[in-house]
């Protein structure tokens, strides 16, 4: 079978590892994904945070806003301990140390970085993340996404040859109008939305989240999808392959 959907990793290898660290994406490079999905936010010193919630609760040892705290504070923080006591130590990364990761791994796939602005706004984070990356050499395909139109728009009016996809849970509506204003160039949906609306799009132009059961990565892979961003990067590798004949 003739599949080209590629697997990229949400949160690097979230099912196996405390998400969005560096043994998390390193495990998932190490599985062969083609891709790494993470967010990222705006310290209280405008420093490129890496975690998906605006609160540090959930996956360290600590409490408040991500806004509210310096990097010196932040990488005090344990984040491995909440979910193995083997990973207890783990620090919280920025979005520089994760490229680093990367560009010593030689990685040549999708680097997909959600900006996490629909929640709190962080002001000036699209110019932040846009001269950073505007400053490096780097040898993956950069795809940002995010959730806020308002960040999609900005990232188009700073650089409108940056590639950018529009996460949405049931806000298809939204989503087809930035691509037809070209603010888009790709949908990043959530799997159970597109299972329910099966001809929304162009397969070339998905990749939905997060497909985790083996019914879902067969769905997209059979219909030759853009990508899966799944939790188990691993698992999806192995499967494709067992479904390519190979």
């Amino acid at each position: 079978m003739k599949i080209d959907t590629k697997v990229i990793a949400h949160r690097g290898s979230k099912g196996t590892r405390p998400e969005n660290t560096l043994v998390s994406f390193q495990a998932a490079l190490n599985d062969g994904a083609d891709g790494i999905e993470t967010d990222v936010h705006f310290s209280k010193d405008h420093q490129l945070i890496i975690m998906h919630d605006e609160t540090v609760d959930r996956t360290t040892n600590g409490h408040g806003l991500i806004y509210e705290k310096n990097l010196a504070e932040i990488k005090h923080l344990d984040a491995g301990m909440r979910f193995s006591e083997e990973f207890k130590g783990t620090q919280v990364p920025t979005l520089q140390e994760v490229v680093q990761l990367l560009i010593d791994n030689q990685f040549a796939g999708i680097f997909n970085l959600e900006l996490k602005t629909n929640k709190i706004q962080y002001p000036g984070i699209e110019q932040a993340v846009d001269e950073y990356f505007s400053s490096i050499h780097y040898p993956f395909q950069l795809i940002y996404s995010s959730f806020n139109a308002r960040s999609l728009e900005i990232l188009t009016n700073i650089d409108p040859q940056a590639y950018r996809a529009k996460l949405f849970k049931t806000a298809a509506k939204q989503a087809k109008g930035l691509k037809r204003s070209r603010f888009i160039e790709d949908f990043h949906p959530d799997i159970r939305w597109v299972k329910r609306h099966p001809y929304f799009a162009s397969a070339k132009h998905l990749r939905p989240w997060t497909v985790n059961t083996t019914e879902d990565m067969q769905y997209c892979f059979k219909k030759n999808m853009a990508a899966i961003i799944t939790d188990f990067p691993a698992r999806a590798v192995q499967l494709r392959a067992e479904m390519r004949g190979e």
